[in-house]
């Protein structure tokens, strides 16, 4: 990483965003990943670092939720349990295989959410029993079963994904999905991240400095969103989905180009 210590602030600054939104929604790697690049790491080596950073500070949200009263244990480790399966799969698969397309469709899934949220705005809000139901089962564990594959694939964006799987199920209300998500991204990506340890894609002095940064936003965001509730938690996880689907689907790039040729 060089030895200015300018960088090492700009690392410790984007892991405290990364960490804030990822804690109160998700897509905080959209921060994380591109400033690891630009460091000089390659794409899959900052995929593996950024997980460094993810561990600690699902380690802190959760502990952080858990003196709040907020979050489910029981559900949330049910849920875990497929979901960590996932992402040794999609942790092997982010090894070897390119992202570009697959950054697209997420894209425009987050388009089609942001849609979902202002339609069904009571969906997200309301209160709701923080136990799992036993109605479709096995609809649900096949469901984070995919978000944990996509979880360990790349990690950015499964906050939101999971997220959508806890609310719009009826299962949690915002606050308590947030909870929940924050040990089930804690859970696999225990799991996730030995495999690209094992494949020589982790810079530890990185990881670790991002991950002062990550936990310190993540203890932040869970302070945040207990004391402002649900109706704070969805605007920023509009504006979050507005931002992260604006990147994926290129906008960003194409302004960008627009300005250069004008």
């Amino acid at each position: 990483m060089g030895d200015g210590w300018y960088l090492h602030v700009a690392v410790v600054a984007a892991g405290f965003a990364a960490g804030f939104i990822n804690t109160l929604a998700g897509s905080g790697s959209l921060i994380t990943l591109p400033l690891l690049i630009f460091l000089g790491l390659p794409a899959t080596v900052a995929n593996g670092t950024n997980r460094v950073a993810i561990l600690l500070q699902n380690t802190v949200a959760v502990s952080s939720f858990r003196r709040g009263n907020t979050l489910d244990w029981r559900g949330g480790l049910a849920l875990a349990a497929p979901a960590t399966l996932g992402a040794l799969l999609g942790a092997r698969l982010a090894v070897d295989l390119d992202n570009v397309m697959m950054e697209r469709v997420i894209g425009a899934l987050m388009v089609a959410m942001i849609g979902v949220i202002l339609v069904r705005p009571r969906r997200w809000l309301q209160t709701v029993p923080s136990e799992l139901r036993p109605a479709s089962t096995v609809g649900r564990l096949l469901t984070f079963f995919a978000i944990g594959v996509y979880g360990g694939f790349i990690q950015a964006g499964v906050g939101i994904f999971l997220l959508a799987g806890l609310v719009l199920s009826g299962q949690y209300d915002l606050l308590r999905g947030n909870a929940v998500k924050v040990l089930i991204v804690l859970c696999f990506t225990a799991v996730a991240l030995p495999v690209f340890v094992a494949n020589g894609q982790v810079n530890w002095v990185i990881g670790l400095t991002l991950a002062l940064g990550n936990a310190s936003g993540a203890w932040v965001g869970v302070h945040i969103a207990v004391a402002r509730g649900t109706v704070f938690v969805r605007w920023v996880l509009l504006g979050v989905l507005l931002l992260s689907a604006a990147k994926l689907l290129g906008a960003f790039s194409a302004i960008g180009d627009f300005l250069e040729l004008s």
